[in-house]
């Protein structure tokens, strides 16, 4: 049991070393979009404010297809993409 508690204690500690913004549209970058429009930084951040292991995925693609926001309203997206290239460029990418 202990080393379950030391090991959410270290992830929940995590914070990101720098930021930088997305210049070029990827996966990445689109779930990273997806996090930030639901008000998160990252999964990193959304796992753990919400105290969840696994984001809801669309299979074929692998993008977030469910989110619950601060306030526990849903935020649904499209299998497709969504983030736009006129958005790239907002998109905040955190390294640890």
């Amino acid at each position: 049991k202990k080393s379950e508690v030391s090991e959410v204690m270290t992830k929940a500690d995590m914070k990101p070393k720098s930021m930088h913004r997305a210049k070029i549209w990827s996966d990445d970058v689109e779930n990273l979009y997806r996090f930030q429009q639901a008000g998160y930084r990252d999964e990193v951040e959304y796992k753990q404010v919400k105290q969840v292991d696994e984001v809801e995925c669309w299979p074929e693609t692998g993008f977030v297809k469910k989110l619950q926001r601060r306030d526990n309203t849903f935020y649904y997206y499209n299998r497709q993409r969504e983030c736009e290239d006129k958005d790239v460029h907002k998109v905040k990418v955190y390294v640890y």
